[in-house]
């Protein structure tokens, strides 16, 4: 896990820099959430709301609709394909996507109808790290460490 600017980023994950949202390969699926910057600059996340599984998914269009007490905004999808399984648990406690971003906060399970081209647009590794941090500074965004 890196930590820049005060913020968590796994360097496993793949990120949708400018719109702080990650995507984590599952074997035939992706599993979809915000990341620990966009939940620090939410700050607590009263409600969400989910598309509803089954449903197909542009990339770019949203999966959830987040609200905070100073922020409403989409979760947009990083990837196209079909909706399989949305995480239920954030509608009654959305303040998952606050305390664990990357694991029980969990946005959306995804079957991505093309992966590989999908690829071209994310960032990973340690070079995702090192452009989301670029970013960052570029945005004058840090987080909280609490």
């Amino acid at each position: 896990m890196s930590k820049e600017n005060g913020c968590e980023l796994p360097e496993d994950l793949y990120y949708l820099v400018e719109k702080h949202v990650w995507a984590r390969p599952d074997g035939d699926e992706v599993v979809i959430g915000l990341t620990d910057v966009a939940q620090n600059l939410a700050k607590t996340i009263i409600s969400v709301s989910l598309k509803a599984a089954g449903k197909p998914v542009k990339k770019g269009r949203s999966l959830a609709t987040v609200e905070s007490g100073k922020w409403v905004g989409p979760v947009p999808c990083p990837v196209e394909g079909e909706v399989l399984a949305v995480n239920e648990r954030l509608v009654g406690t959305p303040g998952l996507l606050n305390s664990d971003p990357y694991g029980e906060g969990w946005v959306a399970r995804v079957a991505p109808s093309n992966w590989e081209s999908d690829l071209a647009e994310l960032a990973t590794g340690i070079e995702g790290v090192q452009q989301y941090k670029a970013f960052l500074d570029d945005q004058g965004i840090v987080c909280s460490d609490g």
